[in-house]
């Protein structure tokens, strides 16, 4: 027993496979070749001094291998063994001892007398070794060196804390893992601070130059590259990360340095589709490698979201976070399993961010199917549910985001599996009262018609019915009119607006050219008198008399253009209800013609060739005069000719130049009155 047990400690051992891997994690650059090796010559140098052999066999569980020590040597060092402990000759160290086999050896030869060659690379496994095993004055000279050494410098403790990883949680209640994240805050925040390089960081300048952009994820790795410290830090575990970033929250970092670093991290660990791509095809423990992907992306998500600011708003105002990046989080939300807590809590800074948001932003379906429309995919019904939360919120900025979700309507109109009603419905979701403009909805519904052409004419005046001409440029009052696939309630009121516009801008003029020529000075009385409604500036050598003109009808000209401005109100509401009103009067003549056709034509069949009575004669020829004027189509003007549209658009202008809303005013309630009587009378003789 003697004989074989020198002979294997004077033989160099061959380290098995696992154990070659085990060594390979907790290899440290600084240390001697070989450790094992100088354990094997320092055991064989104790035996030929001392004459005793070794007579324990410590076996190391985790990577299956054994140590041939000294009894003496172990109790004397280690409280961990015991006498009794050592009795068999035959110890197992348990899978929850800290280290491996690199930090037994250093801890043997500690026992030996030798001296331990710590670095950053072992000295915490050593650390949680030393601990485990109760080996006395190795803690202390562990904790000495992390101190003094290691948190001075911002690659050491980098090391330090990355080899913590497989030694929690005892590395955690030892102290190494919060002592090298308050170092590298503090290190980070002197980073910033340095006087001598006082500079616009990286980091912060290069998520500003996001905004305004599309998000894309390797651009933001390529500006994540150019600061190192961040580099660094995004490289990390996430349970490290995140406490990094509290870390400098708590030492006073500004939020502007501190969010684009959270940035960063989601974009290399959540949005990255090399990350995913990476994570589905090399884990082979997992069954299903998108699966396990998902899962490990969705955990860290859930950790981003909860370190972005509350004031999610403020933030993307001054730059510190872009909008897109928000946006981003949303689309890939869409794909994992978050819990409820992290969801709702996304969306509701997403939903502060909507003023904010530009229509490249909001997320759309990457591959079309044909199985559902676009407008029911589920990123537009998660775009659908953040906006409607914004608007019954009564948040601010209701007007930005009524024109940017009328752009994004824009977007989804040209799909062909598009319902009518689903359209409507999402028109819907803004009020009509937030939408400062109605362009961006009548390109959105102009897109639509002309990819779907089958569609009734009911259908066309439910779809425009969304439209306020009111609210629309003269640009596109003018196509409205010349758009044969509007209805032709929609065509009038562009056409009536459009007159509204130009008799605006002639008032217009002629009061600025009245302004400019109409200024005189009163005879004897040497005061300056201007026009009314041109604000000209007194000359400061003419005393301003208490009986000047000026003084008594400086507010006629603002109060006529408001009253001008109610009339021309007054009178596009008067004029829309009753076009709609002829409207529906000529679609009820339609009908009663037809069942009078109808009854005309079975009364032929039945009477078998009798000659039709004078009453039927009668009904006849009024159902061809009901049939002369009732020429015009009920649903759009596109049906009709060319000349009778002009006719048409002939007779309602002289309608409205009738109405007396062209130009001049109202002289009193009679005149107003006997003119809508005649007017009334020429609409229903059209």
């Amino acid at each position: 027993m003697k004989l074989q047990m020198g002979v294997d400690l004077e033989t160099e051992v061959e380290l098995s496979p696992v154990a070659k891997a085990e060594a390979a994690v907790f290899s440290s650059p600084y240390s001697s070749p070989s450790t094992a090796l100088l354990l094997q010559r320092k055991v064989v140098a104790w035996a030929k001094e001392t004459g005793s052999p070794a007579t324990v066999r410590v076996r190391v569980r985790v990577a299956e291998r054994s140590f041939d020590l000294h009894k003496d040597r172990l109790v004397s060092k280690c409280g961990y063994f015991s006498e009794a402990s050592l009795e068999s000759g035959d110890i197992e160290l348990p899978e929850s001892f800290p280290g491996g086999c690199e930090a037994f050896e250093v801890i043997a030869l500690f026992c030996y007398g030798d001296a331990v060659a710590l670095d950053p690379f072992n000295v915490a496994a050593v650390r949680c070794a030393a601990e485990f095993l109760d080996v006395s004055g190795l803690g202390a000279r562990c904790d000495l060196y992390i101190n003094q050494v290691v948190l001075q410098s911002w690659d050491d403790a980098l090391i330090v804390l990355q080899r913590c990883q497989p030694l929690l949680p005892v590395a955690e209640e030892l102290l190494i893992v919060s002592r090298c994240v308050e170092s590298l805050a503090f290190m980070a925040c002197m980073e910033i601070l340095d006087p001598e390089q006082r500079r616009d960081q990286p980091g912060a300048a290069g998520a500003r130059n996001l905004v305004g952009r599309r998000w894309d994820a390797e651009l933001v790795k390529e500006l994540a590259a150019r600061d190192l410290w961040i580099k660094d830090l995004i490289a990390l575990p996430f349970e490290f990360f995140e406490r990094i970033v509290q870390a400098l929250r708590r030492q006073g970092m500004k939020e502007k340095y501190v969010s684009p670093v959270v940035l960063f991290y989601a974009n290399k660990w959540v949005l990255s589709k090399k990350t995913h791509k990476f994570w589905a095809t090399t884990d082979d423990e997992a069954v299903d490698g998108e699966t396990d992907a998902n899962r490990r992306a969705a955990a860290i998500m859930e950790g981003v979201i909860a370190l972005l600011p509350v004031e999610a708003a403020v933030v993307a105002a001054s730059g510190a976070i872009p909008v897109a990046f928000y946006f981003a989080l949303l689309s890939r939300s869409l794909t994992l399993e978050l819990s409820d807590q992290s969801r709702k809590r996304l969306r509701e800074q997403v939903a502060s961010n909507l003023p904010f948001a530009r229509v490249d932003d909001l997320p759309l379906p990457e591959k079309e199917t044909d199985r559902w429309s676009v407008a029911d995919s589920r990123e537009v019904r998660a775009v659908e549910s953040i906006v409607s939360n914004h608007v019954s919120a009564q948040r601010k900025g209701a007007e930005a985001v009524a024109e940017l979700w009328d752009r994004y309507l824009l977007q989804i109109a040209a799909d062909p599996k598009l319902r009518p009603e689903r359209l409507s419905e999402l028109i819907g979701i803004v009020p009509a009262g937030d939408r400062k403009n109605h362009n961006h909805l009548y390109e959105a519904i102009n897109t639509y018609l002309v990819e779907h052409r089958g569609l009734s004419g009911e259908e066309k005046a439910t779809l425009c019915g969304h439209l306020d001409c009111r609210k629309l440029s003269h640009e596109a009052c003018i196509q409205a009119v010349q758009n044969d696939r509007m209805p032709l309630r929609l065509i009038v009121q562009a056409l009536f607006v459009q007159q509204l516009h130009t008799h605006r801008a002639f008032t217009e003029c002629s009061d600025s050219f009245r302004c400019m020529h109409s200024g005189e000075l009163v005879p004897g009385a040497g005061a300056y008198t201007p026009s009314p409604g041109c604000p000209t500036a007194i000359p400061t050598s003419q005393p301003l008399s208490s009986s000047s003109p000026y003084e008594s009808h400086h507010h006629a000209p603002r109060d006529a253009k408001l009253r001008a401005r109610d009339d021309a109100s007054s009178d596009y509401e008067t004029a829309s209800f009753r076009i709609q009103a002829l409207e529906k009067e000529i679609i009820s003549l339609k009908q009663t013609l037809q069942r009078h056709n109808t009854l005309k034509g079975s009364a032929r069949r039945d009477g078998g060739g009798k000659e039709p009575s004078f009453r039927v004669a009668t009904e006849a020829n009024a159902a061809a005069a009901i049939k002369r004027r009732a020429t015009v189509s009920g649903s759009c003007i596109g049906s009709m000719r060319w000349g009778s549209q002009r006719r048409c658009a002939s007779r309602i202008m002289r309608v409205f130049t009738r109405l007396a809303v062209f130009g001049r005013g109202r002289s009193s309630r009679g005149k107003q009155s006997s003119k809508c009587r005649a007017a009334t009378e020429q609409l229903n003789c059209m």
